[in-house]
């Protein structure tokens, strides 16, 4: 992995490592956690929800792709989004990225795009896979683009780190960057006054867009507090798959009986 790109092959991946490929012609990435024998468990929107990630995931659900290789390939809890999947039907034909965890300043503000490295420490590799195959049972709340998203839950699974202040932004990169980009874009028009030269103005953007993202980052967070990953649904009040189901089903049976 170098500075202008975190691909990687097949072989140099390792059980517990975050990874990521790119979907829609590099709009957006989407990350897992490789739990080895060519498996990623990873989150995804669930299947009524009605946007461009949802859509690109439905690819991954079983019912109209079956996987020919795994028999289980595709494997959720009854209204959770996260998923087990091969390595094939994750990447669908993408190239394979791994994540980096660790970085020094310097270098994470020389990647431009966000959602390919952290400063944060990864803990050990099957503290990771735990959490992942917890979670593949138990779920990870709602998916939401910007505050709980498969960045994130990859994330999670790395560094057992969650934000106390769920009203801002996640620990996503690829959010940070969204909402950085404009901010940055926006704060730095009036200078267009003072600068003359437009590569003045836009060395100031690209510098402000990149300490926005660093700001944002939980290995620089001072929000960010350590959660065990069976403490996980309590500190969020979260329900597990089971309880969703059993809730709807008392709420049917309610409005039928009325």
């Amino acid at each position: 992995m170098g500075l202008i790109s975190n691909r990687v092959e097949r072989h140099e991946i390792k059980p517990g490592d975050h990874i990521y490929t790119y979907r829609a012609v590099f709009t957006y990435s989407h990350h897992g956690i490789f739990v080895g024998g060519s498996k990623v468990v990873h989150f995804r929107p669930e299947r009524n929800l009605k946007s461009i990630a949802e859509t690109s995931s439905n690819l991954d659900d079983p019912a109209s792709n079956p996987c020919p290789t795994f028999p289980d390939c595709g494997f959720r809890q009854p209204n959770s989004g996260v998923v087990l999947s091969c390595l094939d039907c994750f990447l669908r034909n993408g190239s394979l990225y791994c994540f980096e965890y660790e970085v020094s300043p310097s270098v994470f503000l020389t990647k431009i795009r966000g959602g390919t490295c952290t400063t944060a420490s990864s803990d050990p590799p099957e503290t990771v896979i735990h959490r992942a195959m917890y979670l593949l049972q138990n779920g990870f709340g709602n998916y939401d683009v910007f505050q709980n998203n498969c960045e994130d839950f990859a994330l999670y699974c790395k560094t057992g780190l969650l934000i106390q202040d769920k009203q801002g932004v996640g620990r996503s990169g690829q959010a940070s960057s969204i909402i950085g980009a404009p901010l940055a874009a926006m704060i730095s028009s009036p200078l267009k006054l003072l600068m003359p030269s437009p590569v003045g103005v836009a060395t100031v953007t690209a510098g402000m867009y990149c300490m926005s993202r660093y700001a944002t980052d939980i290995g620089v967070r001072s929000d960010v507090i350590k959660v065990p990953v069976e403490d996980l649904a309590v500190n969020l009040g979260w329900n597990c798959p089971e309880e969703e189901a059993a809730e709807h089903e008392t709420s049917d049976r309610q409005i039928t009986a009325r």
